[in-house]
């Protein structure tokens, strides 16, 4: 069981967390990130390394937790009036945002903690569904057929993160246009 189970951030644990992600943050905003260590994440957050330790268990989990957090969306898929377009618009968003330095590198910290510990990978997942069940729920709100979102995760989702992952060139906005078509058809 990993001990970070058992803890809801509230009080002093969200002040530590907060404090040690924005640690990390600014670390790797000004460094290389082979630099950064529990030492000095410690002494940036103001806390002891045997927190962190406590805490994330090992640096990786720790970066895998910070990118997590970041990956999370801080708003809700634009509402243009269309399916289409807001499926459009959130999968270019998507392809930009995750095909980005920091996005790769995101991407990166989590999937290196799977092998550990796949809860990281299933809280992106999540959000990535979260966001697509609210474009789902305004194209029913208009009558407007729309995909099942595990079909829209399977068509649209991943192959973008497929080509991020291991492709040199990033889907461009007329590949990611193409999947959304491509779903979208599968409806009619």
């Amino acid at each position: 069981m990993n001990i970070r189970e058992n803890i809801r951030p509230g009080g002093r644990s969200a002040r530590v967390q907060a404090s040690v992600h924005k640690a990390v943050r600014g670390l790797l905003s000004t460094m290389d990130r082979s630099d950064v260590t529990i030492p000095l994440i410690a002494t940036e957050a103001g806390v002891t390394p045997s927190t962190i330790y406590r805490r994330w268990g090992d640096l990786q989990e720790l970066l895998a937790d910070v990118a997590v957090e970041r990956l999370r969306p801080d708003a809700l898929p634009k509402d243009t009036g269309s399916a289409r377009a807001d499926l459009t618009q959130w999968a270019e968003q998507y392809a930009d945002e995750m095909a980005s330095g920091p996005g790769r590198a995101m991407i990166r910290d989590v999937l290196s903690s799977v092998a550990t510990d796949s809860r990281n990978a299933g809280k992106c997942c999540g959000y990535t569904r979260e966001q697509l069940q609210v474009i789902a729920g305004r194209a029913r709100d208009r009558g407007e057929d729309f995909p099942d979102v595990e079909t829209v995760i399977d068509t649209v989702v991943a192959p973008i993160m497929y080509r991020i992952l291991f492709d040199d060139v990033p889907p461009a906005s007329d590949k990611v246009l193409g999947l959304v078509e491509s779903v979208l058809a599968q409806q009619r």
